[in-house]
């Protein structure tokens, strides 16, 4: 096994995003590509984690900071197969937006001399590698305040910058949206941080080991609840949504599937944090989480058919889909949580392509306002087929993998139903038909916007499919997933080594 694997994963895109910054006069415009060969060098090493950990090995490599604080890494079939897909939704993301960030730059600054567009430029690639940094840390480290500090200070930081300098609208507006992310982020870091507090008020550990030391406790509901509502903030949960369709929508789309993976990776916190350690005492949780859940479901469906701006679609749409996996965590059975996870790895795969694509009309049309498109497949074919795709993988549909989660899922949920309370059957079988909204929104927006006769005013107008590069990172995302929708075998035996001991 190659040495320090696992720091190599987590510290290389910070060292390639200083590396940016240091040497951005001699790199000119190779920024973009030295984000992409760093991400794909970190892609091959995570590769062989995952084949190392699925022969039945764990990987854990000890990095000391102090008496309470370590950086220790640790991957096992929970997080390893979790670190691999995020970063390949990250390299497909630093693909796309190699066109993308000079497209903005242009629309937002206008012709810029070369010493301008390399400062924007630069920027921005130097900020996009600490998503993939944070994400690292989050699935393969092992300490509560480590945990913290990279969902945080990795994650929100550079995001706002983000927003503030490549986002949509005007300045005052994007910058309002920005804080909008950062006050909610911080909100929601600041019930984590208590919970963790109070957890080591009882066991004398920060490590996530040490909180099945808390079963039992007085305060063990205390840290449960804490926890629950600081994930709950970053998973939209009704009514903890408010930010996700102003965020979602007007941040730059080529960070899109970057902001749902943000999202997402709550539910492996919540997986890793207190489902593990803290089984028997979340049972009393599992149906209010459901409840959660179903609401969020429906309400986020119902949100999204509303809309008019494809970026909203989109955005929207993310509230509805996170509760998916919110559900299946919820229910609280091995097989349930299982197919929760699938799920969440499935949804920021066909996330990424949904909104990116949305990203592709907006860049090829100029125009948000789905009322203002239509016929667009004739000019825009490929674009027609990502989104086609895009809305198979959050629908549900075969052979993409978010059907065999969904089956999972369910299956695992139906049986705490049949065998358990009749209440967790009604929520299942809700939750079954609320499958159908989604359909209905991907669907009837992908016949509004590509299909039916052109729109006049595009037909003098040059409108064609964006560069390959934004477009293929994309396809092989859709492969992805249908790869793990054909043989899912491998996916899941990862996943039962570590969830199938509960």
């Amino acid at each position: 096994m190659i040495p320090y694997i696992l720091l190599q994963i987590v510290g290389l895109p910070v060292i390639s995003s200083v590396l940016i910054l240091m040497t951005r006069q001699k790199l000119g415009r190779k920024a973009g590509w030295i984000a992409c060969i760093t991400l794909l060098y970190t892609t091959a090493l995570l590769f062989l984690v995952n084949i190392r950990v699925y022969q039945g090995a764990t990987i854990f490599e000890e990095y000391i900071l102090g008496p309470m604080v370590n950086v220790n890494l640790f991957a096992d079939g929970l997080s390893a197969p979790v670190a691999l897909i995020m970063n390949i939704c990250s390299v497909a993301l630093a693909f796309y937006s190699i066109h993308y960030v000079d497209h903005r730059i242009e629309l937002i600054y206008g012709h810029v001399d070369e010493k301008t567009w390399l400062l924007y430029n630069t920027r921005f690639f130097s900020l996009f590698l600490y998503f993939p940094a944070g994400f690292m840390g989050i699935a393969f480290c092992t300490n509560l305040l480590s945990l913290f500090f990279f969902m945080e200070l990795l994650t929100i930081i550079p995001l706002y910058f983000i927003m503030a300098l490549f986002g949509y609208s005007d300045y005052i507006k994007r910058t309002n949206v920005a804080l909008m992310c950062l006050f909610w982020g911080v909100g929601g870091a600041t019930f984590f941080l208590i919970g963790i507090i109070a957890a080591f008020t009882q066991t004398g550990s920060f490590e996530i080991a040490s909180l099945h030391a808390l079963s039992g406790n007085p305060l063990v509901d205390l840290v449960i609840v804490l926890i629950l509502i600081s994930m709950f903030v970053k998973l939209a949960v009704f009514p903890f949504h408010v930010w996700m369709p102003w965020v979602h929508a007007e941040h730059p789309t080529c960070i899109a599937g970057l902001l749902a993976v943000y999202a997402n990776i709550a539910a492996y916190v919540v997986v890793r944090v207190l489902v593990i350690p803290l089984y028997d005492d979340l049972q009393v949780y599992s149906m209010p989480i459901m409840v959660f859940a179903l609401v969020t479901m429906v309400y986020g469906s119902l949100f999204t058919m509303v809309q008019h701006d494809v970026k909203r679609i989109a955005a929207c749409s993310t509230i509805s889909q996170i509760s998916y996996s919110v559900l299946g965590i919820g229910a609280l059975t091995v097989i349930s949580i299982e197919g929760g996870m699938f799920f969440f790895l499935s949804h920021i795969m066909g996330k990424t392509i949904f909104f990116s694509t949305a990203g592709l009309i907006v860049y090829a049309t100029g125009t948000r306002d789905v009322n203002k498109m239509g016929g667009l497949a004739s000019k825009m074919p490929l674009t027609t087929l990502l989104w086609i795709l895009g809305a198979i993988a959050l629908s549900g549909f075969p052979p993409l993998s978010a059907f065999v989660a969904e089956w999972i899922m369910f299956t695992g949920i139906f049986n705490s139903g049949v065998y358990g309370s009749s209440k967790v059957l009604v929520i299942a079988i809700m939750a079954v038909t609320a499958i159908v909204l989604t359909i209905s929104y991907t669907f009837l927006a992908a016949k509004r916007i590509f299909f039916g006769p052109l729109n006049p005013d595009f037909e003098n107008k040059e409108i064609k499919d964006p560069p390959l590069t934004m477009i293929i990172p994309l396809l092989l995302l859709a492969v992805v997933l249908m790869s793990l929708g054909v043989y899912p075998k491998f996916l899941l035996e990862l996943l039962d080594s570590v969830i199938g001991l509960l």
